[in-house]
């Protein structure tokens, strides 16, 4: 499957998955409530298929338009219904029934959410040891004292076993500002307390490589590029490598350990390097044409060869699998869901008051791109992906907004409080105010993933 088609195929199956898991959530409480359901689509426009099922005839319908989906109920607001099953209407439920069957979309997402993260955390999540590289100069990682060969333990007294816990912690601190405390472990054993300060980033750089920015990035072991494993049929075997090779320059450049040899050949998708190879004690001149893989800003360039068994056993010592037991996973997968929508709730705040740039809105496009490179990093990638975005979905579905689940939660909560139904003439004003707000929404989304993929 092409870079393309694999990138659509997963984008459809994140949509698809988590618009069937929300209207589920709607679906299971309205028929526990006893309302009628007319039809339960996911996509919308045309449908592509349909079938009719149950008592009920409930049409099940699959939409050619696939970016969500909906749950048709009975509503005597909607037209003429038969005084027999009027009980049945939604409109007729009480005021609590409503608000149990619209809460239900959002708490399905949050659901899926919760039970992906308890089995990532039972299977085990593999990650790279969260130790620093050397820190360039004039940058806050090394204002602040770290060097080569520290092991982060601790950030704001949340300890991290993995780059991602660095990445996701950092990141929430970058949201607030100021300073945070990093518990290390040095080299020699020893521990220390360093004070990184996050002032130095901008509102703009939490959409882009802020841990660059601050001069984190992860330690490279100096192991030198020797091959193991070819591949067949990959650019490497085309090109003429073979097991026990070791690169020893590419173009001008002399290549001293397999990371470097590695990013030259990510940074040169479909273009050819002059490699110069030490085989058995003699030099070699071949060509190679690194395989490009990815798309847009994701595309790198492969070889496809293994690291020689120097490498892979330092590759095998700064990798680590986080597990924890059945009952263990519980509050931890509780957490990050509640941890997760707490973050995102207030990225939007500091986006409504300008702290935090628009530019981190992200669209169809941008979740397609994520979609394909998690799905192609394999299973425990792509289910965290998915969990992601349901949360995302989950909060976004919560917003006091007209035509999300939010703003129905609104009209009700004003009919409890006034004893009365709001008034047909509000609730239009506020349709035509939500499709201004979401309208405006998808602009910026639409504009930022746009802009991502012509500036990378």
């Amino acid at each position: 499957m092409s870079g393309a088609l694999h990138t659509v195929a997963s984008f459809l199956v994140t949509v698809g998955l988590l618009v069937v898991v929300h209207e589920l959530g709607h679906y299971a409480v309205a028929r526990l409530a006893g309302v009628k359901i007319l039809r339960f689509s996911v996509g919308f426009g045309r449908p592509l298929w349909m079938r009719r099922l149950g008592p009920d005839r409930t049409e099940w319908v699959l939409a050619a338009f696939p970016l969500g989906g909906f749950v048709r109920m009975l509503d005597t607001r909607e037209g003429d219904v038969h005084p027999a099953e009027a009980a049945r209407a939604f409109d007729r439920q009480g005021v609590g029934k409503r608000i149990a069957i619209v809460l239900a979309g959002p708490a399905a997402n949050f659901l899926a959410a919760f039970a992906i993260y308890w089995l990532l955390f039972v299977t085990g999540l593999p990650g790279l040891k969260p130790v620093v590289g050397d820190p360039p100069p004039a940058t806050a990682a090394a204002a602040a004292g770290l060097a080569n060969g520290d092991t982060l333990r601790a950030i704001g007294g949340e300890p991290v076993a993995t780059w991602t816990d660095v990445r996701w912690l950092l990141l929430k601190e970058a949201v607030r500002g100021g300073r945070v405390a990093l518990e290390v472990e040095e080299p020699n054993g020893g521990h220390a307390t360093r004070s990184l300060d996050m002032g130095v980033l901008t509102k703009d750089d939490l959409d882009r490589d802020f841990l660059g920015k601050l001069g984190l990035r992860a330690y490279a072991p100096r192991v030198p590029a020797v091959l193991g494993r070819v591949i067949p049929g990959g650019a490497g075997e085309r090109a003429g490598l073979k097991e026990g090779d070791r690169i020893v320059a590419i173009g001008r450049e002399a290549v001293s350990t397999w990371g470097r040899f590695t990013a030259i050949v990510r940074a040169a998708p479909g273009r050819p390097l002059e490699l110069e190879v030490e085989r058995g004690g003699r030099r070699l001149a071949l060509t190679a044409v690194p395989e490009p893989t990815g798309e847009g800003a994701s595309r790198i360039g492969l070889l496809k060869v293994e690291p020689g068994p120097q490498a892979r056993s330092e590759w095998d010592r700064m990798t680590t699998t986080v597990r924890h037991g059945p009952l263990e996973a519980v509050p931890r997968a509780a957490a990050k869901v509640w941890d997760l929508s707490a973050f995102s709730l207030r990225m939007l705040g500091k986006m409504l008051v300008g702290d935090v740039s628009w530019k981190n809105l992200s669209g169809p496009l941008t979740i397609a791109d994520y979609a394909g490179q998690s799905a192609q990093l394999g299973w425990v990638s792509f289910a965290g992906f998915l969990a992601l975005v349901s949360v995302s979905l989950g909060v976004l579905n919560l917003l006091p907004i007209p035509l999300l689940d939010g703003g129905h939660l609104v009209y009700y909560s004003a009919e409890i409080v006034k004893g009365s139904p709001v008034s047909e003439r509000a609730m239009e004003i506020g349709q035509r105010v939500g499709l201004a707000i979401l309208a405006g929404l998808t602009f910026f989304a639409f504009y930022n993933d746009i802009n991502r993929l012509l500036t990378g």
